[in-house]
């Protein structure tokens, strides 16, 4: 009884999906370093423009109030 030899392929890929080099940092956003008090309370993403984005789209002031600086152990 003859058969057929039985070939195994194992299929790798060198490139990475997103076209980003092996190694290379992923990108990581900046933090605003303030929220106005609008996205402060509605716990929205503020871009810290003087008038923020979502400020802007609502048409109500944007306001920045100051924080105190906390005490880092």
């Amino acid at each position: 009884m003859s058969s057929a030899p039985v070939q195994y392929t194992t299929v790798t890929s060198g490139n990475n999906s997103d076209g980003e080099r092996e190694g290379a940092k992923p990108k990581v956003p900046r933090r605003t370093p303030m929220a106005c008090q609008f996205c402060r309370g509605r716990k929205l993403k503020c871009d810290g423009r003087s008038t923020c984005g979502n400020c802007e789209r609502r048409a109500i002031p944007c306001v920045y109030m100051p924080v105190a600086a906390q005490n880092q152990k």
